[in-house]
């Protein structure tokens, strides 16, 4: 069944066990999950990516079913899940998972999706759309923390903060999380302290590399990445910059494929995109079909995977990945 992010508190004693959080607004999900599931909850809480969960699928479903009667009770969120998760979480609902909560994450679903088709028409399931925040919601969210500093501050410095956020709820909290250590000791804080302390969700040659790439202009890639020295450091800001604008190439593609003008789409996409990136947004979006951005977008969280787990060696990972999406 479908239920509102706002409901969610309401249906937490009607002892549901499975839920599917869908959409690209992280932050907000992460928001609700901490404050209706995990805040006062007494077990454990594990967290999975869908491809450890499937991979080792008899052993997971092992350590939920044939659980010891002293064992605790347990919440486990499993990320980025897919259509591929269907049959694992229907073997559950036959066994009757009762003592565990299970959270599927997901990013956006189209209403042809088997998984959010599933959990939408069964009562017994849990289903929740997390859309993008308006940026009057975002606003708000800054006009309530410094609120609670007891600090005014003009309305530049919270576009200012809204903006660098890219739209994101979980980027501006971090930002936000920055600015309340550094007003600790203080009661007032002007623009200038704000440039300094919040980053600009991507830094320029980061920026320039993905845009690049994302256009299919190699030559143009290869430069970038031999005059610039990216660093390990540098790996998962760079997957963030492309993951955000290869999500930017799919919106953009699915309004057109509503017959609507390119131009036209870019000139109303929020958050906005500024007229210097217009011309190169554009030739990302003539580059890729709706269908190949959609694999991009998932080959990506795989490069975080992999990224993850090679540390050390992600610089060459990702020149590698990078290179190969702009041939």
């Amino acid at each position: 069944m479908i239920i509102k992010n706002f409901e969610l508190g309401k249906i937490k004693s009607k002892n549901l066990n499975f839920f599917l959080f869908y959409g690209e607004n992280e932050g907000f999900k992460d928001e609700k999950i901490k404050q209706v599931f995990i805040n006062d909850f007494k077990g454990s809480v594990e967290k999975f990516d869908e491809s450890e969960v499937l991979n080792n699928t008899d052993r997971f479903i092992s350590s939920i079913i044939n659980k010891s009667f002293f064992e605790e009770k347990k919440i486990i969120i499993i990320s980025r899940v897919s259509d591929k998760i269907v049959n694992l979480i229907k073997d559950l609902l036959d066994r009757g998972a009762n003592d565990t909560i299970i959270i599927l994450n997901s990013g956006n679903l189209e209403k042809k999706s088997k998984l959010r088709a599933f959990f939408e028409k069964d009562n017994q399931l849990v289903c929740t759309p997390f859309y993008k925040d308006e940026l009057r919601t975002l606003s708000q969210i800054v006009n309530n923390f410094f609120k609670e500093k007891k600090i005014s501050l003009s309305q530049e410095i919270i576009n200012l903060i809204v903006d660098k956020c890219n739209g994101d709820r979980k980027n501006l909290i971090t930002e936000l999380d920055k600015i309340s250590l550094y007003l600790l000791n203080k009661d007032k804080i002007n623009i200038e302290e704000v440039v300094k302390l919040t980053n600009l969700y991507e830094d320029y040659g980061v920026s320039e590399l993905a845009d690049n790439c994302l256009a299919k202009n190699l030559k143009k890639t290869m430069k970038i990445i031999n005059e610039n020295n990216f660093n390990v450091d540098d790996s998962l800001l760079i997957i963030r910059t492309l993951l955000i604008k290869t999500k930017r190439i799919l919106e953009i593609k699915k309004n057109q494929n509503q017959n609507i003008n390119i131009d036209q789409i870019i000139s109303s996409y929020k958050p906005q995109i500024f007229w210097k990136d217009k011309d190169i947004v554009k030739s990302q979006v003539s580059k890729w079909k709706l269908s190949d951005a959609e694999n991009l977008i998932e080959k990506i969280y795989n490069l975080e995977l992999s990224v993850k787990k090679n540390y050390q060696n992600s610089k060459y990972i990702i020149s590698d990945f990078i290179l190969n999406t702009a041939s």
